[in-house]
């Protein structure tokens, strides 16, 4: 039960956006991540972003909320907060959140969920389309072996989203409320009781994803993880779901992982995406963060649709598209089930009239 399509992509809902690609047009994202913190308050076994240091830096909160009015503008449609760091750690997070709803565009948070506290969910709830909340481990214990924090920080998360689910019901808003387990080694015996958990408290969902390993990343831990050995887990699951309630069990990626391969040869899908570091940088793709031929500018500097149509992005859209081996990126990329869609829009099969 995957309503949401999480397991999938949802590019196929902006049909007019992927016709203008199709045609040769300049197109603007439709979707961003943005890191408005660079520090975290956890170490996670797993961390993709390790790279990056946990730089005490924060998005300026002035020139964020100038971007965020012009990228609405020019058909920004949403925009996760999440990053290198904890998000909920910048200051100004919740007038930030409040602005990007103001001006239009959809809020998302990934988020570990400590500082989720009662007083930014009563300001900033209403204005938020979903929070998914990381939590690898259903016992104090596994959750501060892979966290790397103090256990407290479990029973923290948990009154969390505990308060979060009553205010949304108390207030009627429409704010879905998630969870995510990364499946590891040390955590997928917990699966089941994460899952009773999240139903308990009331959440909508519970996300099951793989690991992914960036190429970046100073963490090879778990690099040679495989999945098949966890899809046991799939039916067990299933057994919590309800109209209510839904394990999103993400079998298609973990196969992907698995097999490693792709269905396409250059990436295509960055024109409908960019990812905002804490420092101001507007990147291509958050795989390549310290890689020249994925800089498009920096929001302190320009605006963004001086960086967008600016002829840094213009020749890394080129070179990706024509030269990038998508064979040295990460398996299970934020886009690759979209550049799967876009590359059979343009190498179609034979007999696709016959619909």
């Amino acid at each position: 039960m995957d309503k949401y399509r999480i397991d999938s992509h949802k590019l196929i809902y902006h049909v007019s956006r992927v016709n203008d690609w199709l045609e040769g047009k300049n197109v603007y994202p439709i979707y961003a991540e943005i890191s408005p913190s660079g520090i975290c308050n956890h170490r996670c076994t797993y961390c993709a972003l390790d790279f990056m240091e946990y730089q005490s830096r924060f998005l300026d909160k002035e020139v964020l909320k100038d971007r965020l009015s012009e990228m609405s503008s020019l058909g920004l449609k949403s925009i996760m907060y999440a990053g290198e760091g904890e998000p909920l750690l910048h200051r100004d997070i919740g007038e930030i959140i409040n602005h990007t709803k103001k001006v239009g565009v959809d809020v998302a948070i990934t988020t570990n969920g400590v500082l989720l506290k009662e007083g930014l969910v009563e300001s900033t709830l209403e204005n938020i389309t979903w929070i998914k909340v990381s939590i690898n481990g259903a016992t104090k214990e596994t959750y501060a072996k892979i966290h790397k924090t103090s256990p407290d920080n479990f029973d923290q998360v948990i009154e969390n989203v505990s308060y979060a689910v009553k205010v949304r019901e108390d207030k009627g808003y429409k704010c879905a409320l998630g969870m995510q387990l990364i499946l590891l080694p040390e955590n997928w015996y917990e699966a089941e009781l994460l899952a009773q958990y999240a139903k308990d408290i009331g959440m909508d969902y519970l996300v099951i994803k793989p690991y992914s390993q960036h190429p970046l990343s100073k963490t090879t831990k778990y690099k040679d993880i495989k999945y098949s050995d966890y899809l046991h887990l799939a039916d067990k699951l299933n057994n919590f779901n309800d109209s209510k309630f839904s394990v999103i069990f993400r079998v298609n990626t973990m196969k992907k992982w698995d097999e490693g391969r792709r269905n396409y040869k250059h990436c295509l899908a960055l024109p409908f995406w960019s990812y905002i570091d804490a420092g101001g940088t507007v990147w291509g793709c958050s795989a390549y963060l310290s890689d020249e031929h994925f800089i498009y500018g920096n929001i302190y500097k320009n605006t963004f649709k001086e960086i967008w149509e600016g002829e840094k992005r213009l020749k890394s859209i080129r070179w990706t598209e024509e030269k990038l081996d998508t064979n040295q990126c990460r398996v299970n990329c934020r886009m690759d089930e979209i550049n799967r869609y876009l590359w059979q829009l343009k190498h179609p099969p034979e007999h696709v009239n016959f619909i």
